[in-house]
């Protein structure tokens, strides 16, 4: 039975092969691309769970309460983690990683500088899994000056992974490393991402050795009968014995949380987090578009099935006759639409082979072909491959089986048999999916442009960025430089600093004078020359700017933003004063308010900002002209290797930073546009089936319209005015779906587009001569054809 089943179901797909390509089309791009999805889902889902103990892995966060603001990072105290580990049994183990910052290594002549470097505790390896090429995990971070490397900065610095244990590195101030062990990379999908680990030992003993003092991660391994809420709770008491002496006296109180590592990826809103996070939204915005091509690819099939109908009534009625059940009927019809998901599948296969390069590009993302077989990816494939083909071939099975066999024999169906209401029940879908589609891609590129083209409150055009490896006093030579960079008439300013717009300022708790004395408040701080200002083109709106030729500048002086004034409430913002908290013998007075610029990603907020005069930097400013700029480059190059000839010259452009801030939701957002297209592409083909079959089922009266007199556009009217109700009914549909799911979306960001009536109108529209375009070439067609041809049999 089942090898006739099969030959018919072959038989007829040969035999109308338009049919049969365009169906294969239509599940090849919803199987192909739904995968895709499927893919990314189940990447975004998996972060960190490579760790063999993953289910028991926690991140010590830090909740902070201070009188104007709450605010939760991702760090905490060195010290934390033997206290957990001395004080509560809960905890196995208690890991540290403490972030080095940019690091020059230097292997010989091979110098690189390394940004994804940390040091970790010696038993790091008793919590996470990194697996070794080369090594001994319970020995490698024992010794001070100890490194690890991982297999792709092993290469760069020795082109080989192999017998690289013993051999030393050394860093910029001439500290020796001995290299202990290589480890494989660390995956892509975890949230901590490193490229080389050193021995905590080799910090100094009492580094870090203060309750007050924050910024490293920090993790333990919970025993698995312990609750971590109950855990969590336990932690409570740490405020009152080791940090009310430091922070009550500012009116700051704090309490640590518990974090699954699982769960850091797509759930953390923390500051501080070392990598980007991902988000829950996007991962069921993805699955929902991989449900959505995938269904209005079966709905296609429907469709185009049963607009060829006619064409297998007569074969239905003689099976009839011959004494075929309608079950035998259905089974038929059902083995027709798996044979094609399953021809469609295959098809899926070759293309995802090609594409998945393209695919990996697009998302930022490695997968192998091989990610293909893995057995939830497999599993996943054949239940598509099923489900697909029961649901595509569901309605046409019965639709089909159960025509009148007296009927189709003397060349007609009957009347009651088309199902209009599940046809256009099945349509509007269609046309709802599609405009949701259109209306969230226009709002998500809209949002994306709304921030490519913000207004900073800086010009980030054409500045390069240099950042220096270098300790010590440096401010002769970098002033040498500045004098030496200026000489070039194609370098319009410089300036050095310790941050630029968009990395992360530093937070310190100050004293600040307000209307009710002074107020403990955190504030970032940048560490400025006179000149950075007018590099980066920030307005200075009262007040003057730094001088060099005024030292009390450099120790007495401080200049806010606008927001500052704001928290403050103050009305005049000269002369107020400032100094850091506890130190009631060196006060700063303001002398100047610059206008509120983007300190940070525009992701957050505009905080309160302070700038100080600060001579001795690691970061350098070029306001370069666009005229000629890789030779301004290389000049500058020259000028940097003169002053700092053991420095590798490295830079970046500060727009090019800037484009990074967003560059995940940049990557989504052309994923989701792409997939988003290729969606509706999927439901045109779908519309064609419908067309044919709308046009198929009322050619006859077209034919005696026509003969009565009708013109081609009077008979246009006719058929279009049923896709024009349904297209209506679509808008009132999409309209509040897709408003409600981009109001959420667009309330994650701080800045961010108004959703304007024009994008809702406008989609419609788009989806309307969509429709008019498709359906006019199978209304003008058979209003052009002969009526005769129709009337026949009549």
């Amino acid at each position: 039975m089942l090898k006739n089943l099969l030959q018919v179901a072959f038989r007829n797909l040969t035999k109308d092969k338009g049919f049969s390509l365009l169906n294969i089309l239509g599940l090849t791009i919803g199987i192909t691309f739904s995968l895709f999805l499927l893919f990314y889902v189940r990447d975004e889902l998996n972060f960190d769970r490579y760790h063999t103990k993953a289910d028991h892995i926690y991140r010590i966060i830090t909740h902070l309460q201070e009188p104007e603001r709450t605010d939760h990072v991702a760090i905490t105290q060195f010290v934390l983690a033997p206290a957990l580990k001395k004080e509560y049994p809960e905890v196995e183990q208690a890991v540290r990683f403490v972030g080095k910052g940019r690091t020059l290594l230097k292997n010989g002549e091979q110098h690189l500088f390394e940004d994804k470097i940390f040091f970790a505790d010696s038993n790091l390896f008793e919590v996470f899994t990194y697996p070794f090429l080369e090594g001994d995990p319970k020995t490698a971070l024992l010794a001070p000056n100890s490194i690890l490397l991982t297999e792709t900065l092993a290469k760069k610095l020795f082109s080989t992974t192999k017998d690289l244990t013993g051999k030393s590195l050394q860093t910029s101030n001439g500290t020796v490393y001995k290299i202990t062990g290589i480890l494989q990379d660390v995956p892509l999908n975890s949230h901590i991402r490193f490229n080389a680990l050193l021995s905590v030992s080799t910090l100094p003993k009492d580094f870090g050795n203060n309750w007050g003092n924050f910024g490293f991660f920090t993790y333990v391994l919970l025993n698995p009968a312990v609750n971590p809420s109950a855990f969590e709770k336990k932690l409570l008491p740490m405020y009152d014995k080791y940090m009310a002496s430091i922070f009550a006296p500012f009116n700051v109180k704090m309490h640590y949380g518990v974090q699954p590592i699982t769960d850091i990826h797509l759930h953390s809103t923390l500051n501080g987090e070392p990598e980007e996070v991902g988000s829950m939204s996007y991962i069921y915005t993805f699955s929902i578009v991989a449900v959505f091509m995938l269904l209005i690819a079966s709905i296609n099939y429907m469709n185009l099935t049963t607009a060829r109908s006619a064409r297998r009534a007569k074969e239905i009625g003689i099976r009839k006759v011959a004494g075929s059940t309608q079950f035998q009927l259905i089974l038929q019809f059902l083995t027709e639409s798996i044979v094609l998901t399953f021809i469609s599948f295959v098809i899926s296969i070759v293309f995802i082979f090609f594409l998945i390069p393209v695919f990996n590009m697009l998302s930022g993302k490695l997968f192998q072909f091989n990610t293909l077989f893995h057995p939830f990816t497999f599993l996943s494939l054949i239940g598509i491959i099923v489900l697909v083909g029961l649901i595509g071939g569901s309605y046409p099975a019965f639709y089909l089986a159960k025509f009148n066999p007296v009927s189709v024999l003397k060349g007609s169906l009957a009347k009651g048999s088309s199902n209009i209401a599940l046809r256009r029940v099945l349509v509007v879908m269609q046309f709802s999916i599609s405009m949701i589609m259109l209306i969230c891609t226009w709002i998500v590129y809209d949002q994306l442009q709304f921030l490519r083209t913000k207004d900073l409150g800086y010009d980030k055009e054409q500045v390069m960025v240099i950042n220096l490896n270098q300790q010590g006093d440096v401010k002769s030579k970098l002033r040498l430089l500045q004098n030496e960079l200026r000489k070039n008439s194609q370098i319009i300013d410089v300036s050095t600093s310790n941050a630029t717009p968009g990395s992360d300022a530093s937070k310190i708790l100050f004293e600040i004078e307000s209307k009710n004395g002074f107020t403990n408040y955190a504030s970032d701080i940048y560490g400025i020359d006179p000149f950075y200002l007018k590099t980066l083109g920030i307005k200075l709106v009262e007040g003057r700017n730094f001088t060099e030729t005024d030292q009390s500048d450099t120790l007495r002086r401080a200049i806010v933003n606008e927001a500052m004034l704001k928290q403050m409430g103050w009305q005049e913002a000269l002369g107020k004063k400032i100094r850091f908290a506890g130190d009631t013998a060196n006060t700063m007075e303001v002398i100047g308010v610059v206008k509120d610029f983007h300190q940070r990603s525009l992701y957050n907020p505009i905080e309160p900002l302070i700038l100080v005069y600060r001579q001795n930097n690691n970061t350098i400013q070029v306001k370069v002209s666009n005229q000629n700029i890789p030779a301004t480059v290389g000049y500058v190059e020259k000028q940097v290797k003169s002053v700092f000839p053991d420095e590798p010259f490295q830079y970046t452009f500060l727009d090019q930073d800037f484009t990074t801030q967003f560059a995940a939701d940049q990557r989504r957002g052309q994923i989701f546009t792409a997939f988003s297209s290729l969606t509706i592409l999927i439901a045109c083909l779908g519309l064609l089936g419908l067309v044919a079959f709308t046009t198929q089922q009322r050619q006859k009266e077209i034919s005696i319209r026509k003969i009565l007199g009708a013109e081609t556009g009077n008979l246009f009217l006719l058929i279009n005015k049923n896709f024009l109700l349904l297209i209506g009914v679509a808008c009132i549909i999409s309209f509040p779906v897709s408003y409600y799911f981009m109001h959420q979306w667009l309330s994650t960001f701080p800045y961010r587009t108004p959703l304007k009536p024009e994008t809702f109108i406008i989609s419609s529209l788009v989806i309307l001569l969509i429709t008019l375009l498709t359906v006019s070439y199978h209304t003008i067609r058979a209003a052009l054809s002969n009526p005769v041809n129709a009337l026949r049999s009549e």
